[in-house]
Parts: structure tokens; C-alpha cells; sequence
């Protein structure tokens, strides 16, 4: 089974940042990989991808304001977030793009105080 890391949540008030780390597999190094993130009553979503080649994509709601890099030599991915807004509290994890069912790790909470 694959064990994905997440760290570096926690809490933040409005406007503040945060960087959150995810450690991957070697065997991912040449994967999509994504930052997703589940808030409370809601469905998990998309947040960024970035592929191997470090071409990256990110939903609307967050553009502009966070950014994902990764790192192939410590294969870990790495989530900016600035200018956190009250709705970016969520659970956030790190998964392939597309998500492997068995990959899910404990993903770590964001919560931005108003």
C-alpha cells in the first residue's frame, strides 16, 4: 500500500499563508500529482496538478493566491498558500491526478479564522 504524508497544516487567520508538504513514493515521481482538499459537509475537490515536467494547474478559486511545486529528488510536493481566505478551511491531501483509491493518506486541516 502507498503511503502518502500530508503536513504543515494548521491555524491561520484571514489573509495569512501556508505551506503544506506532502512526501510521495519514488515510483511517483513521474506522476501528475495533486492537491486536493475535503471541507466539513462537502465533496473532496481538486485544488492544483502539477506533472513531472512541473507544468501546473489549478481551480479557479485558488489561482492567483496559491502555488504547487514538487521536488523529484526528495519526492515531496509542496502546496503555497497565501492570502488564505475563511473558505479554504478543509482537510487537504495529496494524491496522484487521477487520485489512486489506496493512495489517501490522514491529510492535514487548514482552518483560516475571520
Amino acid at each position: 500500500q502507498v503511503q502518502l504524508v500530508e503536513s504543515g497544516g494548521g491555524l491561520v487567520q484571514a489573509g495569512g499563508s501556508l505551506r503544506l508538504s506532502c512526501a510521495y513514493p519514488s515510483i511517483f515521481r513521474f506522476n501528475i500529482m495533486g492537491w486536493y482538499r475535503q471541507a466539513p459537509g462537502k465533496q473532496r475537490e481538486l485544488v492544483a496538478v502539477i506533472a513531472s515536467s512541473y507544468t501546473s494547474n489549478y481551480a479557479d478559486s485558488v489561482k492567483g493566491r496559491f502555488t504547487i511545486s514538487r521536488d523529484n529528488v526528495k519526492n515531496t510536493v509542496y502546496l503555497q498558500m497565501n492570502s488564505l481566505k475563511p473558505e479554504d478551511t478543509a482537510v487537504y491531501y495529496c494524491n496522484t491526478h487521477p487520485p489512486g483509491r489506496d493512495n489517501w493518506g490522514q491529510g492535514t486541516q487548514v482552518t483560516v479564522s475571520s
